[in-house]
């Protein structure tokens, strides 16, 4: 049942992507087809006032309040009508609560970042605060308080803007109330009388059970491994005849994550192979990644506020930038196109890892050098590196690998653990590039002596030498008796230590300005590091596949060179003019 004489933003929604006017995913084209067939059903009441006030709400009475749109009304654009209409219009007779009822109460909104989803659900959920059930009570979740308090700031700063919204409600420490101090004896639902309030609650929080609400909201659910958070939220809205339920996303880099199998599920329903009545599922996302570099018109697809929320010289200058670098290519085809990343991806391409050949060290005698070591004690790689950069930005990088006997011992054979790389750590010794090390265990006196000999051999002195604090104790106390103890800088094998030197390093592989004299141990080890990012874009090394016949210590000591360069870049830069060096 339908009201023909009111407006249908659903209807002009799909009329305007069947002409080619907008450009939709194949998702939205079938959750279009889905709420279309509402309208021909005559158990499905169409009930279009109800969204048209929400829509008038809005617009009237919501203001934008970040740059460059602060202060200026909320006017929706086409697609964020057509969602509006979708959960307030399609209403179903249900017996428990003797009338019709909202039909979709589950609404999942995957889109991607900037599109306004925060903006829009807030607008939505303060639409429902003043226009629905008196007593309505929001909760706001999301993985950590600061994520949660973004989608409550957005409700916080709307009401602020609006003199209306502002007159008849107040915030406090613990969240948006009903009434204010010159309202103490006035009644009413826009009066402290009305117990409706928005809060918002934490992952990592306590308390989350036992509340009783009829709106809740998850913000970022990519992030999340499991419903922790998510069932407390769902369960207190079950004393509801006409809950709401939002989770608003971009896609994620969780690998089996909560997102994931609500992402199948959604697509099962689209799909018609499951029914799941109160579900709506809005995913913008792209048809495939191929379409991302090959049309431009597509990016609609992921973005539909394309041109007027979200700029196209943005999209255009983050996929350059995505060209020359994979960290930057997983996050942007994630974060701005909705195309699902492994959180290990590949880093680096054959043509990027192929170095030029091998350079004399003579060009750097007496030279400075920032050292780093990634040490293992016991059947593993030791990888120690010493990387000068001269004062015309030319970088070199040499390196020695140290490796128990007892690994090299073992045979090249499938049924023998100790070496499941199938190396032959023989030969590479004798090419000069590895040194095995007696017994069961590295030698940290051999490892430190490398460093010792630098100097010996080619008067070079190290002005930092990073390490990764694992099993480092004898090394360190060896290195502090040769070059002191301030030479010594620990580097953290984290994402906040490791992200901008890593991606330095990239830079430097690709465009050549860093030689490692082409070393095969550091060619097989560049080649076996994937990168793991999370949701801002920080990323960490990881063994390709996490395989641990996949070695990867002669990148992660390059890593830490660079770390501790970035630290001390404008001192060591100093020295290095200072030397002047050899022609290089």
């Amino acid at each position: 049942m339908t009201n023909t004489n009111e407006h249908s933003y659903i209807m002009e929604y799909a009329d305007a992507i069947k002409a080619g006017d907008i450009i939709a995913g194949r998702h939205v084209k079938d959750l279009l087809d889905m709420l279309h067939s509402d309208f021909g059903n005559p158990a499905v009441k169409i009930d279009l006032s109800a969204s048209a006030k929400r829509i008038k709400f809005i617009e009237s009475e919501c203001k934008l309040y970040e740059a460059p749109f602060a202060g200026k009304p909320f006017r929706l654009e086409l697609f964020q009508k057509a969602i509006i209409e979708s959960i307030f219009a399609p209403h179903v007779w249900n017996d428990e609560a003797g009338r019709h009822i909202r039909k979709y109460q589950d609404i999942l909104i995957c889109i991607a970042r900037k599109a306004g989803k925060s903006p829009l659900t807030a607008a939505i959920i303060l639409s429902e605060l003043f226009c629905g059930e008196i007593g309505t009570k929001v909760l706001i979740g999301s993985n950590d308080y600061e994520q949660a308090d973004i989608m409550y700031q957005a409700c916080d700063a709307m009401r602020e803007e609006s003199r209306k919204l502002e007159r008849v409600t107040r915030r406090t420490n613990k969240g948006i109330f009903f009434g204010n101090r010159k309202q103490k004896a006035r009644r009413g639902k826009f009066t402290a009388q009305n117990k409706g309030s928005i809060r918002k609650i934490s992952a990592r929080g306590t308390n989350k059970e036992g509340r009783n609400i009829k709106v809740g909201a998850v913000d970022e659910v990519h992030e999340m491994q499991d419903n922790r958070l998510i069932m407390p939220i769902r369960q207190a809205l079950s004393t509801q005849d006409e809950p709401l339920y939002f989770e608003i996303t971009t896609e994620g880099f969780v690998d089996g994550g909560y997102l994931d199998g609500r992402i199948a599920d959604a697509e099962r329903v689209l799909s018609g192979e499951i029914e799941r009545g109160n579900f709506l599922p809005w995913l913008f996302m792209q048809d495939s990644e191929s379409e991302v570099w090959q049309d431009e018109s597509s990016w609609q697809k992921s973005n539909p506020g394309l041109g007027t929320i979200k700029k196209r010289s943005f999209l255009r200058n983050m996929l350059e930038e995505a060209k020359t670098s994979a960290s930057t290519r997983a996050f942007v085809l994630c974060k701005d196109f909705n195309i699902k990343q492994n959180s290990a991806a590949a880093w680096l391409d054959a043509a990027t890892i192929e170095n030029p050949a091998f350079f004399d060290m003579e060009t750097l005698r007496g030279a400075y050098y920032i050292g780093g070591l990634d040490y293992a004690e016991t059947t593993d790689l030791c990888a120690a590196k010493a990387l000068f950069i001269l004062p015309d930005g030319k970088k070199f990088i040499i390196g020695q690998y140290f490796i128990p006997e007892i690994k090299v011992a073992a045979p090249l054979d499938d049924l023998n653990p100790r070496n499941p790389e199938h190396k032959d750590y023989r030969a590479w010794q004798e090419q000069g590039f590895v040194t095995i090390c007696s017994g069961s265990e590295n030698d940290a006196a051999m490892v430190a002596n490398w460093f010792v000999s630098l100097y010996n051999d080619y008067g070079c002195r190290p002005y930092k030498i990073g390490y990764d604090n694992w099993h480092a104790n004898d090394f360190k106390r060896l290195v502090s008796e040769f070059a002191g103890l301030e030479v010594l800088e620990r580097v953290g094998m984290d994402k906040m230590s490791l992200t901008s030197p890593m991606r330095l390093l990239e830079s430097d592989l690709k465009t050549k300005a860093l030689n490692y004299g082409n070393n095969p141990i550091d060619r097989w080890c560049l080649s076996n590091i994937s990168i793991k990012m999370d949701s801002v874009g920080m990323i960490l090394p990881v063994k390709k596949y996490g395989q641990s016949k996949n070695r990867i210590d002669g990148g992660m000591a390059m890593m830490i060179c660079y770390a501790a360069y970035q630290r001390y870049r404008s001192d060591y830069d100093a020295l290095m003019r200072q030397w002047g060096g050899v022609n290089c």
